[in-house]
């Protein structure tokens, strides 16, 4: 596995950046001031996230998304831990928010993030159709935090 930063060309990863957040217009609010992490293993694409510094030593994943075919294998989670890594020692805390999802609270939660706070209303108010996962509409940003 080898996992590279991306400092060009970061629109052509919108299709796999898609799977971890629905709208591209949500992606481009981040995308450019953002960090883009591409995970390679045997020379194809795996995984791919998106990093943004939010001041005061705190730190977001934005974006983490797995070619549907390369999930469950460990990539994400590879990913995750490259990140925390890369953190730790140039801040103090990393937040990721995601839905209210039984898919993907656990996953963040295994890797030692604990909710932090919710954002009332965020996937009602800001994508333009609903999104659903594992059967559940989501409406609510659930932030979990990893204290760095």
């Amino acid at each position: 596995m080898e996992i590279r930063q991306i400092l060009e060309n970061k629109r052509d990863f919108l299709p796999l950046l898609l799977l971890g957040d629905e709208q591209e217009d949500m992606i481009l609010r981040y995308l450019d001031r953002g960090t883009l992490l591409a995970l390679y293993d045997g020379g194809t694409l795996r995984t791919a996230a998106v990093v943004t510094g939010e001041g005061g030593g705190v730190f977001e994943l934005k974006n983490l998304a797995t070619e549907p075919g390369s999930q469950g294998r460990g990539y994400g989670r590879a990913m995750v831990e490259h990140i925390v890594e890369t953190c730790r020692g140039r801040g103090t805390r990393l937040l990721v928010g995601t839905g209210d999802s039984p898919l993907t609270i656990p996953f963040y939660e295994h890797l030692g993030f604990r909710e932090s706070h919710r954002v009332k209303n965020f996937f009602t108010d800001h994508y333009d159709h609903p999104i659903y996962e594992a059967g559940r509409r989501l409406v609510d940003m659930v932030y979990l935090a990893m204290e760095l």
